[in-house]
């Protein structure tokens, strides 16, 4: 009789007395013997002890070290290397509840009563550590409508975290928590733009359902399948797609290749018809065209430098050049390496920010190389209210909630004009103070950053229109608000 695997019967009846002499060798009684040897599992790990017992020590342990490794497959190393930069992200809303009672209380006292507040959970959310100094990338959809953002480390942690600056056309927006002046975090490591292969294994990290950090694999099922369109919102044709399991609570998690690299931001899985297995995320591409806009002079610090730069843990590499910029003035190029700032070397695009930043309105030394040739370009950064204050003759504030309220629009949008600088270019087009800009050129504008970069291109002898909020009194106790269009010619 024929077994499967080539023996026969006899070879398997004289295996079966062999194992049974090794187990009465063990002490064991034979008649605990099973009738079959090979159901039981037990042979193949006698054999293994033996043959263990025959190698010199060094080699036993090895040859035990690699046996134990066999799960630490690649998938594995990459979770292990990735998963301390992941965190949970939750937050928080102020409700305001409004009592059926206020109306009452208005018409015995004249006022109304104050309104309850409560603060209630928003949404939950991951993230991604992207710098030591306690950076954290996520998905704008996840911070908005949020009055308090909370972050959970890998460590059990909870931080509160200060929303610092989003883009919501690309939904990605940057946080950070506040350490102690010693501590790093860990950072992910950045995969290359386009160091992508279509049906390598990915992973998806962070916290679907609210369950706590998890990780889910699969393969990249499509890469992004148009180029950007500047300034529209992206969508599925330019996010990566892959069929990692992505639920509600990745979103701003990190998808990464088995280098344990950040290759996309999780941003959404596919619902329509039920359908299973398409999830998205924003890539690693569009992701660092964010941070170039995000760690700049201009969003940090409302600083004019005019030319972007990208590199977020180095070689900062510049990426484009605003013509009639500083950077543009100081001579520099598209292509440019920047390797110091004030004859300090810069390790990454968070440090460069800050030391540029630090200097203000002074002059800065920037070490940069083109090629093989190297040299030192001095830029000096200009205040965007310095820039309004030269070109229109305003001064612009950011308006409080409480004067937006009264100017009937929700706060960013529209900035308030403090003054009105007498015989500038702003007072002879007969712009009043203390109204709102609310356009530039016809584009909605709430922040100094929107203005300049709707100025920037004009010379001066240009005309620029205005799109104003205006007041006007009528009677003792109400205020008419006058939208106006004016035009102002640059100094």
């Amino acid at each position: 009789m024929q077994l499967a695997g080539g023996r026969g019967f006899s070879d398997h009846v004289s295996l079966l007395e062999t194992n049974r002499r090794w187990k009465g060798a063990l002490g064991q009684p034979a008649s605990s013997l099973r009738p079959s040897w090979w159901s039981s599992g037990r042979w193949f790990g006698i054999l293994g002890m033996a043959w263990l017992s025959a190698l010199p020590a060094d080699e036993a342990h090895a040859a035990a070290a690699d046996e134990a490794d066999l799960r630490r497959d690649a998938t594995v190393r990459a979770i292990e290397r990735a998963l301390p930069t992941v965190v949970n992200i939750a937050t928080t809303r102020i409700v305001e509840y409004r009592d059926p009672y206020q109306d009452l209380f208005y018409q015995f006292y004249g006022r109304r009563a104050p309104v309850e507040r409560r603060e209630e959970p928003s949404s939950i959310g991951s993230g991604v550590i992207i710098d030591e100094e306690g950076y954290i990338l996520t998905n704008f959809h996840v911070l908005r409508r949020a009055s308090r953002v909370y972050v959970k480390l890998q460590d059990g942690r909870v931080l509160e975290a200060e929303p610092l600056v989003y883009t919501p056309h690309k939904d990605v927006a940057l946080i950070k928590v506040s350490l102690p002046r010693e501590e790093r975090l860990p950072a992910i490591a950045f995969a290359g733009d386009d160091d992508l292969i279509l049906g390598e294994t990915v992973i998806a990290l962070g916290n679907p359902y609210g369950l706590g950090t998890s990780a889910s694999r699969g393969i990249l099922s499509s890469k992004a399948r148009r180029p950007p369109v500047e300034g529209e919102p992206l969508g599925t044709q330019d996010w990566l797609q892959t069929d990692a399991g992505i639920n509600p609570g990745n979103s701003g998690g990190p998808l990464i290749n088995l280098r344990g690299e950040l290759i996309g931001i999780n941003v959404a899985v596919y619902r329509e018809h039920q359908g299973m297995g398409v999830g998205f995320a924003i890539p690693v591409k569009q992701v660092n065209e964010a941070l170039s806009e995000f760690f700049s002079p201009e969003v940090t610090s409302a600083l004019w430098f005019g030319a972007r730069v990208k590199g977020l843990h180095g070689p900062l590499m510049i990426t484009s050049v605003q013509p009639g910029s500083p950077a543009a003035r100081a001579a520099l190029q598209e292509g440019m390496a920047i390797e110091s700032v004030d004859g300090s070397r810069v390790r990454g695009l968070v440090e460069w920010n800050r030391r540029m930043t630090e200097a203000g309105e002074r002059s800065v030394r920037l070490g940069v190389r083109l090629g093989g040739s190297r040299r030192t370009a001095e830029v000096q950064l200009v205040a965007f209210d310095s820039l309004v204050q030269q070109k229109l003759g305003l001064r612009l504030l950011q308006p409080t909630p409480q004067v937006a309220a009264a100017f009937q629009v929700n706060p960013g949008e529209g900035l308030f004009i403090e003054s009105v600088e007498p015989r500038g270019p702003a007072d002879r087009a007969g712009i009043p103070a203390r109204s709102l800009l609310v356009g530039v050129e016809g584009q909605a504008v709430g922040s100094l950053f929107q203005v300049v970069e709707l100025l920037v291109p004009k010379s001066s002898g240009e005309r620029v229109r205005l799109t104003l909020l205006v007041p006007r009194r009528l009677g003792v106790n109400y205020v008419e608000y006058r939208q106006v269009t004016m035009e102002v010619t640059l100094r």
